[in-house]
C-alpha cells in the first residue's frame, strides 16, 4: 500500500515563494521530499527536543507523520544558506505549519482537532462559512524569533488570500499535563478569551479538563500573558478566542486549547502588516 506520508501536498500557489527575508523564504511544500523534511523537523522539535512520546513507526524512520499529512498543505520556512537533511546541497526546512481546508477535510476524515474538540458542531452552526485548520506548527530552535514567526504569518496571509477562509481553527498547546500547575494561564484564557456563545466549541466530554480553575479577580493578567506560549499570544493579538474546556495530550506532554479566529475579527493593522508586500516577496 502507498505510504500516505509520501504523497505531495495539494492546493499549491504556483510553486512560488510567498515571502522572503534574506536567505529565508516561506512557501508551500512542492514534493514528497519536502514534506519528509517537514516531518523530520517536527520529529526533532516534538520528540527529540520536546520530550513527546513517539510511536514505534516514527522512531524507526525519525519522522512525525500521520494520515492527515497526505491531505494537508505544508507551509515551509526554508533557509537557503543552510543545508538540509536530505540530498547534499538541499536547503534546510527550519519552520513548518500544516494547513487543512474544510472542503478537503470533509472529503476525508474531517479535521485533526475533532479528536479533541467538537468542531463538527461549530462548523454545522456556520455552514455558510469556510473553515481552515492550522496545526503541527514548529520552528527549529535557532530560528525561534520574530523574523521566522512573521514569515510564517506572511505565508498564512498569502494562503488565505488565495483560498479565502472565513474562520481559522486549530489546537494550541501549553507545556505540561497537570492542569493545576497551569491554573493561571488556563483561567486567564477562560475568563478573558473564551469565545462568544455562537463560536464556543466544547472539548469532547470524555477528554475535557476544566479551564476555570481560579476566580477572575485572582488573576494577574500580565503574569498570565507572560506564561502563555508565543503562538497563543500571537493568536490573541489577532483577535482569536478559545473554546470551552482543555484537553490533555499525554503523547505530546501538553494541555491543548482550541483556537477560533474569525477572519473578519482580525484588526486592519495586522492585515496591513502581514499582507503581501512586494518588497518582501521573492523576485
Amino acid at each position: 500500500m502507498l505510504d500516505p506520508t509520501l504523497l505531495p501536498a495539494i492546493g499549491d500557489i504556483d510553486g512560488k515563494a510567498l515571502s522572503r527575508l534574506g536567505s529565508l523564504e516561506v512557501r508551500l511544500a512542492q514534493t514528497a521530499a519536502e514534506i519528509r523534511q517537514a516531518q523530520k523537523l517536527r520529529y526533532r522539535v516534538f520528540f527529540r527536543e520536546g520530550g513527546a512520546t513517539a510511536a514505534l513507526a516514527s522512531r524507526i524512520i525519525r519522522r512525525d507523520f500521520d494520515s492527515f499529512d497526505a491531505i494537508c498543505d505544508h507551509l515551509l520556512v526554508i533557509d537557503h544558506a543552510a543545508e538540509g537533511t536530505g540530498l547534499r546541497g538541499t536547503p534546510a526546512v527550519v519552520g513548518t505549519y500544516r494547513l487543512l481546508r474544510q472542503d478537503i477535510a470533509e472529503r476525508h476524515d474531517g479535521f485533526y482537532s475533532a479528536a479533541e474538540f467538537d468542531v463538527g458542531a461549530l462548523v454545522a452552526r456556520h455552514r455558510d462559512l469556510r473553515f481552515l485548520e492550522l496545526g503541527r506548527s514548529c520552528v527549529l530552535a535557532p530560528y525561534r524569533n520574530k523574523r521566522t514567526l512573521e514569515l510564517l504569518w506572511h505565508g498564512i496571509a498569502a494562503y488565505s488570500a488565495q483560498n479565502r477562509p472565513d474562520v481559522m481553527i486549530g489546537c494550541a498547546s501549553l507545556e505540561g499535563t497537570d492542569p493545576d500547575q497551569l491554573a493561571l494561564p488556563l483561567s486567564f484564557l477562560h475568563h478573558h478569551a473564551r469565545a462568544p456563545e455562537a463560536w464556543r466549541t466544547h472539548a469532547l466530554p470524555h477528554r475535557t479538563v476544566e479551564m476555570n480553575r481560579m476566580p477572575k479577580e485572582a488573576i494577574d493578567p500580565k503574569a498570565a500573558l507572560r506564561g502563555l506560549p508565543p503562538l497563543i499570544k500571537g493568536y490573541l493579538r489577532l483577535g482569536a478566542h478559545v473554546g470551552e474546556g482543555a484537553v490533555i495530550d499525554r503523547q505530546f506532554g501538553t494541555t491543548d486549547v482550541l483556537i477560533v479566529l474569525q477572519m473578519s475579527a482580525i484588526k486592519q493593522r495586522y492585515y496591513t502588516h502581514f499582507g503581501p508586500k512586494p518588497e518582501r516577496a521573492a523576485a
